[in-house]
């Protein structure tokens, strides 16, 4: 598991941040031990490598493990709160929520992240990049809510599976609900580490296999798995979760009216609120590692 796409070797992948040339150069390595190992039928360590090797971001570094999730890790809850915070503190009592909306005809551009498409956009006047960009050009739309912690007084070392457990109420039949966590630099770089995306209808089931579509302006709670991760977020960074409802064009666009979605062209707004309340208590869960 490496800080790539698909195209591996194409420089710009690395974005705003260059995890420097280790991230890129071993797995050829690691190809040509396993095909010197089933191939040439050459005796070498494969069968004694770890079952699993991962870049770990900001620490820059490979590490071999045994186990998935890693032995010791604590899932760990941030709670969105008042005022764009994040934070280990449960809601108590009511908070305002927050509030935007989504216009399908204006949709959150796809900037940065988990894709492999640079290839089939790269002669387009504004090609797809992936990687870690950063994230403060969407996050000064209206239709981008940000959630940061305070200053991290020490490294805190994130590895293993991500998801954000997100109470919101829609205006619509059908919503999406797209997250994305960064890692924000003392220089104010809001670098992209992860992102997941749910799509309302498919909220009650894990592989499309139910659909329900919302009650207009009634609390739903959505559980949103993003792409596991590796990242040392370092002592004086902070952690950002931001919310949309769109990622154009990685994601097709929810049309918001709860027509299907292969046939359907009308379109609606959708009035988005984001609840943070001692019932509704958004938050997002993370595997931690002592250090």
């Amino acid at each position: 598991m490496g800080p790539w796409s698909h195209e591996e070797e194409v420089e710009g992948f690395r974005g705003d941040v260059d995890f420097g040339p280790q991230s890129v150069t071993v797995i050829r390595d690691h190809e040509l031990a396993f095909y010197d190992r089933f191939l040439k039928d050459e005796g070498n360590d494969w069968e004694e490598r770890p079952p699993l090797e991962l870049f770990v971001m900001g620490a820059n570094e490979w590490r071999g493990e045994r186990e998935w999730p890693l032995s010791g890790t604590e899932f760990t809850p941030w709670y969105l709160r008042r005022g764009g915070a994040l934070s280990r503190d449960e809601p108590a009592g009511d908070e305002p929520g927050d509030r935007y909306d989504y216009d399908p005809e204006d949709p959150v551009p796809t900037y940065g992240g988990v894709n492999s498409v640079l290839t089939m956009t790269q002669g387009a006047e504004t090609p797809i990049l992936p990687g870690p960009r950063d994230q403060r050009v969407l996050e000064a739309r209206d239709d981008v809510l940000s959630y940061t912690s305070e200053v991290f007084d020490r490294d805190v070392e994130v590895v293993g599976p991500v998801e954000l457990v997100l109470y919101a109420v829609s205006s619509a039949k059908d919503a999406d609900w797209i997250v994305r966590l960064s890692d924000v630099y003392p220089d104010g770089r809001a670098i992209f580490i992860t992102e997941g995306i749910i799509r309302a209808r498919y909220r009650g089931g894990t592989d499309g296999d139910t659909v329900e579509l919302l009650e207009p302006n009634e609390a739903a709670e959505y559980r949103i798995r993003c792409y596991p991760t590796a990242n040392v977020f370092a002592r004086g960074h902070r952690l950002r979760l931001d919310v949309s409802s769109s990622s154009f064009p990685r994601f097709s666009r929810n049309l918001n009216t709860g027509e299907d979605v292969g046939t359907g062209t009308r379109m609606e707004v959708a009035h988005q609120t984001v609840l943070h309340t001692g019932r509704y208590p958004s938050h997002v869960v993370l595997p931690v590692i002592p250090r």
